[in-house]
């Protein structure tokens, strides 16, 4: 397996990263901006930002979607159904069918 070089970038914060790809997200920034509780802080960021970018940040909302729409969804993979059904259930609720 080879790998791409990795490029130093600097993010709008002023943040210096380095990244072989082309996705445009600064680790620090995302790190600032993990949640401390809730569902969401049990996720890795690329499962939470897909959740976000779906509009989706209680469980409530999370109860509407089935798995199968769940892992649609880009940087969602399957790692995180466990997460997120125990989350669902402590609280009562669980994914559509």
């Amino acid at each position: 397996m080879t790998t791409s070089p990795k490029n130093l970038r600097t993010c709008e914060k002023g943040h210096k990263y380095y990244k072989s790809t082309d996705c445009p997200t600064c680790p620090t920034c995302e790190q600032e901006r993990k949640p401390e509780s809730g569902f969401l802080s049990l996720l890795s960021a690329p499962a939470r930002r897909a959740l976000e970018n779906n509009g989706i940040i209680s469980l409530e909302k999370l109860s509407t979607y089935s798995e199968k729409d769940i892992l649609k969804f880009h940087g969602m993979g399957p790692a995180s159904l466990p997460k997120l059904r125990a989350a669902l259930e402590a609280e009562g609720f669980s994914f559509k069918n």
